[in-house]
């Protein structure tokens, strides 16, 4: 059945394959993970969208394989891809209380993929390549074609992303500003960052989410934006932790800590 946003060639009306011609027309089988090939993933993809929030909570956590060591595979791209256009669908609305350990109250699941979607953003990060560059002398995306593929379809993620920038709830809200943060680093996409900027103060502003606090401060630093208006004394602190090398939380780094 299709949904309201198909259209008649099986796309949405982002652009992006829809999930079910995704799911059924690609050769997961072929594509490789950190743990053998991707036979396991339609079945894992197909409980993304469970009536049971614990169960696409354990989906999303049947996903590590794919972006295993923050790396990618294969599999990565078709998933990423499916993740994607599943955004918008009705399943992903619903709230759990187990889709964030940290969180004792719900969590959107909605939020959680975009978090999913915005942890691989950071992984393929232009800071990332330049790391990549540093360690392997040059040529890293020419031989990292997995994640070459996923820099070349921002634009695409950044469609599926966006509209959940002025979403009612605050935690897919806030989701979608920091997954799209690094997205708007692709030369078609830089032209968002002065809205984005404007998104990333108002999650400042409301939220006390440490991860989403950095993300979104090292984002406006990067773009110019004076931020010491915005930063608190916990910001800081935190801050001056990573550089310690404590509290690592994803994206790359000169030392990974693996």
């Amino acid at each position: 059945m299709k949904s309201e946003n198909q259209q008649t060639d099986g796309s949405t009306s982002d652009g992006l394959p829809h999930h079910e011609a995704l799911l059924d027309g690609t050769d997961w089988a072929s594509l490789g993970t950190a743990r053998g090939d991707g036979g396991f993933l339609p079945a894992v993809l197909i409980r993304l969208l469970d009536v049971d929030p614990a169960v696409q909570a354990s989906a999303i956590r049947e996903l590590e394989p794919v972006c295993h060591q923050n790396s990618f595979y294969e599999a990565t791209l078709p998933v990423a891809l499916y993740v994607a256009a599943i955004l918008i669908h009705p399943a992903t609305a619903t709230v759990g209380s187990g889709l964030l350990t940290e969180l004792e109250r719900g969590y959107p699941v909605r939020a959680a993929l975009l978090d999913w979607l915005g942890s691989l953003a950071y992984d393929a990060d232009d800071k990332c390549v330049a790391i990549g560059e540093r360690h392997f002398n040059g040529g890293y995306l020419d031989d990292y074609p997995e994640m070459r593929a996923f820099r070349d379809r921002r634009p695409t993620f950044y469609r599926a992303v966006s509209p959940f920038l002025g979403h009612h709830d605050a935690d897919v809200r806030d989701a979608a500003i920091v997954a799209a943060l690094p997205l708007t680093e692709h030369p078609d996409l830089t032209w968002h960052q002065d809205e984005l900027g404007r998104n990333a103060r108002h999650l400042l502003a409301t939220s006390t989410n440490g991860y989403n606090r950095s993300r979104s401060l090292d984002a406006l630093k990067n773009w110019g934006y004076d931020t010491t208006n915005l930063e608190t004394a916990d910001d800081i602190a935190a801050r001056n932790q990573r550089v310690r090398g404590g509290n690592w939380a994803g994206g790359c780094m000169d030392e990974p800590p693996f």
